[in-house]
Order: structure tokens, then sequence, then C-alpha cells
């Protein structure tokens, strides 16, 4: 068996971080079977569903790079397929026209309540004749379950689970306007697309015995379930927006890589003994549903951020500043020359340990794309005009070095430092200020290497005047 597995999300905002972990397992399940993955938006809510959202989850799978297999398919416009197969079903008789009225729907769940009954249709209209039904009262087309017996589900996570079928109602399929219900859609489109594993949330649990009970009523097979734990904040409750973030696109904007994001959410209730980094290759290769756990996981920001700070180290340079010079770019308000862009892949073997995410990065690199004259905030200007004569010394001393290497520049400052009598730091400051504009930026002879002796030497004399 080929193994088909899906992203069902609904549009209605942005991609949420549960969503987006059950996407993960599902592109993990289908690429380690060497199967497909496919996308379906489920947008048959009008009022809610937006274009805005679809473009939202697409593009936070794209940045997560989750790629699906063929179009994804809009459920709203199979709709007609939907009513097909209920009308279908009423034609053999396992589904039947209920013509109850919003009012007796409301009084039959008053005495149920009142009676301290589970509240659900008693199933009524089920064996009437039409005949007996109201004028002017437009039916729904509802299900008709098996009421003995039990139904099991074999689930990857949750393992056996039982219902008692008694406990299942007869779900509505159709409703009187003709719109189909979520239940039906669902199982239609599942068994349309040739879905072979669904891979969901555990809120689904209940729905996969009364879906089962569609599709047997169908004739159709039924799809290996496996329903994992939902994500929680770190007190413990569900993930909320008290705890934060909710949406991929806010871990994006943060500056989380994608990559990192892919492992962290891996972990987040799949483990592989005591690994912690995982690639996404070593994830394809070894990731297997039955291994998710049943309990629920707690998102952590701190793990998140150092695991992030351990990709970003890992990535390569190149690859780092093509990530942060839109960033950058904004920040700076211009487009990065091709020196300054040179100078800051020069830099970023010593940029990129300081920072835990891409938006530190960016500030980090920005001591290298700044172009003379440079801006000095008002503590640089403090120490540029009390040591202007030293500045001077200084930029006659660099002049001279050679080799213009991070060992060969800090000899001569501290050279100079020592005939001055002071000590290293009273130098390294002010030069530091004058170098960078600022008096907090990486090692100054680090800098001042990248920079090279030209750019350096530059800035020094523009800011001496």
């Amino acid at each position: 068996m080929s193994v088909v597995t899906r992203f069902a999300p609904s549009p209605t905002g942005f991609l949420h971080i549960g969503g987006a972990r059950t996407a993960l397992f599902n592109w993990l399940f289908a690429r380690h079977h060497g199967g497909r993955f496919l996308l379906r938006i489920e947008d048959t809510d009008r009022e809610r569903s937006t274009q805005a959202a679809v473009d939202a989850i697409f593009d936070g799978l794209s940045w997560l790079g989750l790629d699906w297999d063929e179009e994804p398919v809009m459920q709203f416009s199979r709709a007609g397929r939907h009513a097909e197969v209920a009308h279908d079903l009423l034609a053999k008789g396992h589904a039947y026209h209920c013509y109850c009225t919003p009012e007796e729907l409301t009084q039959m769940r008053e005495e149920q309540k009142a009676k301290g009954l589970p509240m659900r249709y008693d199933g009524r209209w089920r064996d009437r004749d039409a005949s007996e039904a109201p004028a002017g009262v437009k039916p729904v087309i509802r299900l008709k379950a098996p009421r003995e017996g039990e139904t099991v589900i074999r689930d990857h996570v949750q393992g056996e689970v039982t219902f008692a079928n008694a406990q299942l109602d007869d779900m509505i399929l159709l409703r009187a306007d003709g719109t189909p219900t979520y239940m039906l859609s669902v199982v239609v489109d599942d068994h349309d697309m040739g879905i072979t594993h669904v891979i969901r949330g555990d809120d689904h649990l209940t729905n996969a015995a009364r879906q089962t009970a569609l599709y047997q009523a169908c004739g159709w097979d039924v799809p290996e379930f496996a329903h994992i734990p939902l994500i929680h904040g770190p007190d413990g409750a569900k993930l909320s927006k008290r705890h934060g973030a909710l949406g991929a696109e806010a871990y994006r904007d943060m500056g989380i890589l994608p990559a990192a994001m892919r492992n962290y959410l891996l972990r987040l209730g799949w483990g592989r003994g005591d690994e912690e980094i995982i690639s996404t290759e070593q994830a394809i290769e070894w990731f297997d549903i039955d291994a998710v756990g049943k309990a629920p996981s707690r998102f952590d920001m701190v793990k998140l951020m150092s695991l992030n700070g351990h990709y970003l180290r890992a990535t390569d340079n190149d690859a780092l500043v093509g990530m942060i010079r839109p960033l950058m770019e904004t920040r700076h308000g211009a487009p990065l020359s091709e020196a300054a862009l040179a100078r800051i892949a020069r830099g970023m073997e010593g940029l990129k340990p300081r920072a835990k995410d891409l938006n530190e990065l960016a500030d980090g690199a920005m001591i290298y794309a700044r172009e003379r004259p440079l801006a000095f905030d008002d503590k640089a200007k403090g120490q540029i005009a009390e040591a202007g004569a030293l500045l001077a010394a200084a930029k006659d001393a660099l002049a001279a070095v050679e080799g213009w290497t991070h060992d060969a520049l800090e000899a001569a400052v501290r050279a100079l430092a020592e005939t001055q009598g002071l000590k290293l730091g009273k130098v390294a400051q002010p030069l530091r200020a004058a170098i960078t504009g600022s008096t907090v930026s990486p090692p100054l002879f680090e800098v001042m290497e990248i920079l090279g002796r030209d750019e350096s030497l530059a800035r020094i004399e523009e800011a001496v005047g």
C-alpha cells in the first residue's frame, strides 16, 4: 500500500503552531514511506474563511519547508460531490430524511438534560415514512448509524479505543439548505483523495468513530488513524494567546530558522532515545507515527531559542547573509552595497556565535553595513571628543601595521597604550567608537580585520575630523 497523508486546515486565521506540527508529522510519515503528502483547505465555513488565511497557510508551510504533492484541494468546491454521496446513501437506505424543527430539537435536548441523559438526536425520524412529514419543513439527511455493538478504533498513538454505538447518534450529513456538513465532507474528501492514514489532533478522536460508521455505510475502506496529543503551554494548559505567539509567521518574524522549528516541533511528542538535534534527513529516515507519545507536550520558548542558536551557528555563512539581507536593508533604509555584503560575509563567523536568532544576527551585522560618514551614538560622540589626539596617534600606529590581522592590530594598539602610559581599554574604547559609531560591538580587532585597512583608517580619520 502506498502511503497518502493529508493536512486539512480551516482558513480562518494564521497557521497555528499546533497545526504546523500536525502538518510536519503527516509530511514526515509520507516522506518516510515514499508516499504522498496532500493539502486540503477546508473552507466550507464561508463566513470565516478568507483568502488572506489561505495565503497564510501556504506561506507558513512553505517557510517550514513542507512541500505538498499535487494541487491543494479546496473543500467548498466539492460540495456537489459531497451532496451526491449523501443522496446515494439515502437511496440505499443507509440514510434518511429528518423533519425535526429547530424547536423540536431544542425541546429534545432540554428534556434529555433534565433527565441527566446525554444530549443527542433520538432517532425519531429514523424509521418514519416521509408521508408523515409536516408541511413546509425542509428535511436534513441523517446517517442511519449502527445502534448496537461497538466501534473499535485501532489508533497508532492512542492504542485501541472502543466506542459503544449506542452513544453515537445519527449525525446530519446534508443540512436543510442542501449544504454538506463537516463530517460528510471530510470522509468523502479523504476517500476521493486516497488518504490511507489520517494523522490529526486527539480532539478528533470521537469523530473517528462517527466517521468510521460513515465509511462503512458507503462501503469504503476505513483509513488508519493516529490522533496526536495537543500542545500545551509551560503551565500545562492548552496553548493559547496568553502563552505568546501561536502562528508560524510569528516565529518566522522572530528570526527562527525553519530547520530549527522543524526539529523543535518534531521533538514535541516524538523522540528517538536521547537525540535532541535531528536533521530533516534523519527525521525522514527515523520517523514513525507509532513512536508519538500519548501525553501532551509543553511548548518551551527557551528550548526553541537554544535550538535555534545551534542551527544558526551550523548554517553556511553565505546562506545566512542571504537570510538577513532583507532585514538589514529594512534597518539600513537602502540596499546594501556589494562592499558591505562582502564585509558581512567575512564577519559572519564571528557574528553568529553571539546571536540566538536572525534578528539579533542582523542587528550585529549592521556594524559591517554602515557606510561613511558614520552616524555616531551619543556615547560614541563623547568618547571621540575626549580622545582626539589619542585617536590621531592610533591612526598613525595602525597605518604602519604591515599585516592587517587581528593579532598585529592588537599588538600595535597595545604598544601605543604602553607608550602613553594607558591600559589597553583606554585606547581601544575610543577607537571602537570611531570605527563602529558605537561603544558596543564584537571584539574591536576582529572588526578592524574584517573592515580592512582602508575602511578602518578612513573611519578613524573621519572621526578625528
